[in-house]
C-alpha cells in the first residue's frame, strides 16, 4: 500500500515563496514518476510539475516554468516543489501524485508526464493561498 503525505502549504502575498514537500511510504520501488498537481475551485485538476524518479528529468506546465522547481530527495523518498514569485492565480489545493513505471511509455510526451490519468497514487492535498 502506498501513502503520500503533503506538507508546506499556507498563505503568502503575491511575489512570495512557499516550499511544498511530499513524503512517500509503502511500496514505492516501482515509482516511475512523481508529480505535483493543483485544483482551484470550479476548475479541473492540472499538472504543475513532474520528475522522473532516480533520473531527475523534470517537466513543467508553461504557467509555472521559471518560477517553480521540483526536486527529489532519494534518501527520504520524497519530492519537493519550490514555488517562487507566486501569483494570485497559483491559489489552489496542491496534490502530490506518483505513478508506477508501467503507467508511462518509453517515448513519453510532455503532456503525458503532467496528465492526471498517468498517476495512480494521490495525497490528500495541501492548500496554497496567494493574495494580491
Amino acid at each position: 500500500q502506498v501513502q503520500l503525505v503533503e506538507s508546506g502549504g499556507g498563505s503568502v502575498q503575491a511575489g512570495g515563496s512557499l516550499r511544498l514537500s511530499c513524503g512517500a511510504s509503502g511500496y514505492t520501488f516501482n515509482f516511475g514518476y512523481m508529480g505535483w498537481f493543483r485544483q482551484a475551485p470550479g476548475k479541473e485538476r492540472e499538472g504543475v510539475a513532474a520528475i522522473r524518479i532516480n533520473r531527475g528529468t523534470t517537466y513543467y506546465a508553461d504557467s509555472v516554468k521559471g518560477r517553480f522547481t521540483i526536486s527529489q530527495d532519494s534518501a527520504k523518498n520524497a519530492v519537493s516543489l519550490q514555488m517562487n514569485h507566486l501569483e494570485a492565480e497559483d491559489t489552489a489545493m496542491y496534490y502530490c501524485a506518483a505513478g508506477p513505471s508501467s503507467n508511462f511509455p518509453i517515448f513519453i510526451t510532455h503532456i503525458q508526464t503532467l496528465g492526471v490519468r498517468s498517476y495512480t497514487y494521490w495525497g490528500q492535498g495541501t492548500q496554497v493561498n496567494v493574495s494580491s
